[in-house]
């Protein structure tokens, strides 16, 4: 599964309907001591010990679901106890709930004890796993899916929730970077290559991909005696490559790109696509939010129609 999310819209047509589950449970007519919450677990690493897990039931489902969702946003993973893939999935969200520090909550649903909650969000198969925001389910997933995409998935769930997250840290790509910065290219194009297979939309990781690349082209180059070349033979399609990857890693991108904008005007066919697509790759060791990039993309559009 490349991506854990499943469309909106079968919520957008009304198909999760959570009306039935909205019904308040009676309250009992003489209470003796205050009303107590539903079970729940504090688990390690919950700031200020916020709520992490929640085990729910029908009864409990409008207040530590549907209302608590209104504050803070509820992650419900439908499981029973003979379920497989629930014990390779369930564990990890109860961990990333405990990481999150009460940002979110795990609401825990047992479709075996609870079946008219999974008829309700009409699970077909488990693990089954809803995220709810404002009252109202937002988006799915269903199987076991890799970390990093369940935890990809989370951060839009927050960002939906409006809450502040900060981009969490990727060992895996420190590591990667780490043997990029070593001079190991052989390992860090590995370990970019193992990021990009799990999470594909990894813009990190596809711009240290970009630099593995980069760095191979100009491994030996002579800085001063190819920028020379570059100039002496404007139309050299090899020279002025290097030389735009050279000053690329020299802190002159603008001028690669300008210079390769001004090499796609003056050819044609297979030479003229062989630097665009070296342009596009420069493109990626800046990054899609590095306005330099947004300027030569404007004029490589400009070159090419």
């Amino acid at each position: 599964m490349s991506d854990p999310r499943i469309t909106s819209s079968i919520f957008t047509r009304g198909a999760v309907d959570l009306s039935a589950l909205r019904t308040p449970a009676p309250a009992p007519a003489r209470p003796t001591a205050p009303a107590q919450s539903a079970p729940s677990a504090e688990l390690p690493g919950t700031a200020g010990g916020g709520v992490a897990v929640i085990d729910v039931s029908e009864a409990t489902f409008q207040s530590e679901v549907l209302e608590r969702s209104l504050t803070t946003p509820v992650v419900v993973d439908f499981w029973a106890e003979w379920c497989e893939p629930c014990k390779q999935l369930s564990p990890v969200l109860e961990r990333l709930a405990a990481e999150g520090g009460g940002a979110w909550v795990l609401a825990k649903v047992d479709v075996d004890a609870n079946p008219r909650i999974a008829q309700m969000f009409r699970v077909q198969g488990i693990p089954m796993v809803y995220a709810v925001v404002g009252g109202q389910p937002i988006d799915a997933f269903s199987g076991v899916v890799p970390e990093a995409q369940l935890r990809q998935w989370l951060q839009a769930v927050l960002k939906a929730g409006g809450v502040s997250v900060a981009e969490p840290e990727d060992p895996r790509l420190d590591e990667a970077d780490d043997a990029l910065m070593s001079g190991d290219l052989d390992a860090a194009e590995q370990a970019y290559r193992k990021i990009l297979a799990e999470s594909p939309a990894d813009a990190a990781a596809e711009a240290g991909l970009a630099q593995v690349g980069l760095a191979r082209r100009v491994a030996g180059a002579d800085p001063g005696a190819a920028i020379t070349a570059a100039q002496a033979n404007p139309d050299d399609v090899e020279a002025q490559l290097l030389a735009a990857d050279i000053e690329v890693l020299s802190g002159q991108a603008e001028a690669a790109y300008a210079r390769l904008v001004g090499l796609v005007r003056r050819t044609a066919g297979e030479d003229r696509e062989k630097v665009r697509q070296h342009l596009v790759s420069l493109f990626t060791v800046a990054g899609p939010e590095d306005p330099a990039v947004a300027s030569a993309r404007r004029a490589l559009a400009s070159a090419l129609f």
